[in-house]
C-alpha cells in the first residue's frame, strides 16, 4: 500500500556505528552491550557489536562518535489540534520543536484545545476521526503523532464505540474533561471501549480546562482506565495518600507528567519502586497547557525522576520509551530487531558536573542530543533546543 502524503520510509540501509553507550528501553536490561544498530526499510535488522553485524552496502553510515544510541523519546500525554499548530498557545512549530528534544513519538490525550470544539456525539465523533486522519497522513517535523482521542460525552451509547473503532480510532481522550464525571458512568463507556480495541485514559486530580472537574482516587479506581492519566495532577495533584492508594490499588498505567506537581510525581515514583511495578510508570508533558510548551519536557522529567527520585538514568530512559510502548502497543520505543528504526544520539552537555551521559542526568543536568532518526531517517541533526554536547555523531 503507498504512504500517505508527507510520509518517507527509507527502503535503503542505516549503519550507525561506533556508539558507545547502547541504552535498551527495556527495564530487564536497560543497557546492552553493542555498538552498532542496522536497519533497513525503517525497521532495526541488527543489534551487537559491529563484527556481528552485516554493515555492508549502507545507503547511510552515521560515525556516533561514542556518544549514546536511545530509543526515541515517546511524550505519553499531549494535547493536538491540527497541524502544528496549538490554539492553546497560539503558537506554530511546537511538535518540531519536541523533535529537538528527543521526542519521536506523540500520544494524544485529547484535542481538547480546538477552538469551539464539539461537545454533541456526532460532533465528538467527527473530530476525533478527523484527527486520526489528519496525523496519520502528516507528521510534524517527521514526528508520529497518534491522535484522534475522542473526550467521552453522556449519551454516547456502545455503537459510538464501534464505529470509532471501525474507523480507525484507537484511544480516549481523557475521561473527566468532557461531562462524563462519574465513575459508573465512566467505567462503562471505559469497557465498551476496551472491547473495541480502544485504550483509555483519565484525568486525575484537579480541574485543569473548562468543562474538566475534580476527579479523585475513588472515581479512578471505578473508571478503571488504561492509564491513571498525569497521577501527579495536570496541574493540581490529588492528596500523596489517594496517589498511594491508586498506585497499590489497581495495575493500571502511572502516567507522571512535566506539567504537574513536582513532588507528587516524586512520590507516584517511589510507591512504583516500593511495589516493584517500575514497569507502569510512563512519562508526558501534558501539553501544550496553561504553562506553555515544554520541547525539552521529557527530557527534564528524565533529569528531574533520576536525580530527585534516585532512579538509574538508565531506568528511567525505559519509562519514556520501552515502558511506554508496551503499555500503548507500539512498534517503537525499544532497541531491538523488527521495532521501529526511531533513535535519539545525545551525550552528556558540555561543562556538567556528571563524568558521563548517564552521571550527568543522575545529577540533574540535560543532555545535549545530536541528532534525532525517525524510521531511519534523520530528522534532526544537533538540537537547538539542548545544550550542546561533548561529542556530536556525523554522517560519514
Amino acid at each position: 500500500m503507498a504512504l500517505a502524503a508527507g510520509i518517507e520510509r527509507q527502503v535503503g540501509k542505516m549503519v550507525i556505528g561506533n556508539v558507545g553507550l547502547m541504552l535498551s528501553g527495556d527495564l530487564a536490561a536497560p543497557i546492552l552491550d553493542a555498538d552498532t544498530v542496522v536497519a533497513e526499510g525503517g525497521r532495526i535488522v541488527a543489534v551487537g557489536k559491529r563484527a556481528e553485524c552485516d554493515v555492508g552496502d549502507a545507503r547511510v553510515v552515521i560515525d556516533a562518535k561514542g556518544c549514546a544510541l536511545a530509543p526515541g523519546l515517546i511524550d505519553s500525554h499531549v494535547h493536538p489540534v491540527f497541524g502544528d499548530w496549538t490554539p492553546r498557545q497560539g503558537q506554530f512549530g511546537w511538535i518540531d520543536s519536541f523533535l529537538n528534544g528527543g521526542v519521536t513519538t506523540m500520544i494524544s490525550a485529547g484535542e481538547v484545545h480546538l477552538p469551539g470544539r464539539p461537545r454533541d456525539i456526532i460532533g465528538v465523533k467527527a473530530l476525533a476521526i478527523t484527527a486520526q486522519r489528519a496525523y496519520a497522513n502528516f507528521r510534524p517535523g517527521g514526528v508520529k503523532v497518534l491522535a484522534g482521542a475522542p473526550v467521552i460525552e453522556q449519551g454516547m451509547v456502545e455503537s459510538d464505540f464501534s464505529e470509532m473503532a471501525a474507523a480507525g480510532v484507537s484511544l480516549l481522550g481523557e475521561v473527566g474533561l468532557g461531562s462524563v464525571k462519574a465513575g459508573y458512568e465512566a467505567k462503562q463507556m471505559v469497557a465498551w471501549a476496551r472491547k473495541y480495541g480502544i485504550q483509555s485514559t483519565i484525568h486525575t486530580g484537579g480541574p485543569s480546562v473548562p468543562g474538566s472537574g475534580y476527579i479523585d482516587a475513588d472515581t479512578v479506581l471505578e473508571a478503571d482506565a488504561d492509564i491513571i492519566g498525569h497521577i501527579n495532577g495536570g496541574h493540581t495533584a490529588l492528596p500523596l495518600s489517594q496517589i498511594r492508594c491508586l498506585c497499590e490499588g489497581c495495575g493500571r498505567g502511572i502516567e507522571i507528567v512535566h506539567n504537574g506537581n513536582e513532588l507528587a510525581g516524586l512520590t507516584a515514583l517511589r510507591f512504583a519502586r516500593e511495589l516493584g511495578q517500575m514497569e507502569r510508570v510512563i512519562l508526558g508533558t501534558d501539553s501544550p497547557a496553561g504553562s506553555g510548551v515544554q520541547p525539552l519536557g521529557i527530557l527534564r522529567m528524565i533529569a528531574l525522576l533520576s536525580s530527585l527520585g534516585d532512579v538509574p538514568a538508565e531506568q528511567v530512559f525505559c519509562c519514556a520509551t520501552g515502558n511506554t510502548a508496551r503499555m500503548r502497543k507500539l512498534d517503537c520505543g525499544l532497541i531491538e530487531v523488527g521495532r521501529a528504526a526511531d533513535f535519539v544520539l545525545l551525550d552528556r552537555a558540555q561543562h556538567s558536573a556528571g563524568t558521563d551521559l548517564l552521571d550527568s542526568v543522575r545529577k540533574g543536568d540535560l543532555p545535549g542530543i545530536g541528532m534525532v532518526i525517525i524510521d531511519g531517517i534523520m530528522k534532526c541533526g544537533r538540537s537547538r533546543n539542548t545544550p550542546p554536547a561533548d561529542r556530536v555523531p556525523e554522517i560519514v
